[in-house]
């Protein structure tokens, strides 16, 4: 979709979860990075080379991809400038983000200026259907979580992974920006008409071989009071035969909400499972998924053994421990 090597622009992200575009494209294609880029009120950093747009170019930076998610998917203005100056070093310019790069004047005029390509990813391209319902061949596993940004994305990556490793059939189905970018094709959910989510979900996960397994990326919570509908969607439009139960223990109040705790992970698969069995009855919670980044070893481990202990399926760091049991438990 886009030219690489790309230049990582982590702008003033103030923490690791506002750049977690860009972490997640370094994570899973470190090849096509060549740096980052960072204002001085970043918070963040991927530990990659620091890179001006003059140094990016100079090393070979074709693209540069807005690494940033901030709340609302705003393009602020104090990245402007260094937008227009990328575009006049001669890179094109990919974002992720609610707002458009193709609404914003400034950035037009300099890129039509300069021959250079405005990349909006949260464009839908695609006329989808309104969903069906009806069953079709193939499986599919979705990950779900108790809050947005605990690993939902790395969840299924990881598996999709596993699987072609074991030379298994496997596709990894991305439903956001980040996976999109990674991926190099899926559907921006949040950005599809509510009537037409669910058929979106539907047209990315068509009819297949019996064993050949979707690994849908999973979207907000069913907890998260701004983010629900697009879980309900990927619920209903995957028809997931597995879901895998994605928590951060660490957090202590949803994502952008401070108001509101996390649920544990019984509230999650109490909640999930008969939702999902509205359209797959025969659905289960096969694992969980635990992203364990801010935990030392020990705790990590010690945490995971309770975890599978008290849900009485596997409990997995698929990041830190690799992706085989969730990968095993789908049967």
């Amino acid at each position: 979709m886009f030219e690489a090597p790309y230049l990582l622009f982590l702008g003033d992200a103030p923490d690791a979860l506002a750049a977690k575009m860009a972490q997640g494209i370094y994570d899973w294609r470190p090849e096509a990075v060549a740096g980052q880029f960072r204002m001085e009120e970043c918070g963040d950093d991927l530990g990659i080379k620091d890179l001006s747009i003059k140094e990016a170019v100079e090393a070979g930076a074709k693209t540069l991809v807005i690494g940033v998610v901030n709340r609302g998917g705003v393009i602020s203005d104090n990245w402007k400038s260094i937008l227009v100056e990328a575009l006049e070093a001669g890179m094109d310019i990919a974002s992720g983000l609610h707002t458009l790069l193709c609404d914003q004047p400034e950035l037009v005029e300099a890129a039509e200026k300069n021959g250079r390509t405005l990349h909006d990813v949260r464009i839908p391209t695609v006329k989808y259907p309104i969903a069906n319902g009806k069953k079709r061949s193939g499986k599919r596993c979705l990950a779900v979580g108790t809050d947005c940004s605990v690993g939902k994305m790395y969840t299924t990556l990881a598996m999709d992974r596993e699987m072609k490793k074991q030379g298994r059939k496997s596709t990894f189905r991305a439903t956001g920006q980040t996976g999109i970018l990674i991926e190099g094709n899926g559907v921006p959910l949040d950005a599809v008409i509510a009537d037409f989510m669910a058929g979106s979900i539907e047209y990315i996960t068509p009819e297949n071989d019996a064993d050949h397994w979707d690994f849908i990326e999973g979207q907000g919570s069913l907890f998260h009071a701004s983010y629900s509908g697009v879980t309900m969607a990927l619920i209903h439009g995957g028809q997931p035969d597995a879901l895998i139960l994605c928590h951060e223990p660490t957090r202590e109040t949803m994502r952008g909400l401070p108001d509101y705790t996390l649920p544990s992970l019984e509230e999650l698969r109490e909640m999930v499972l008969p939702i999902a069995k509205v359209v797959n009855p025969e659905c289960k919670a096969v694992a969980c998924s635990i992203n364990t980044q801010h935990m030392s070893e020990d705790e990590a481990l010690t945490y995971l053994a309770g975890v599978e202990k008290q849900m009485g399926i596997p409990a997995v760091d698929p990041f830190r421990q690799g992706a085989e049991r969730l990968v095993e438990a789908l049967g």
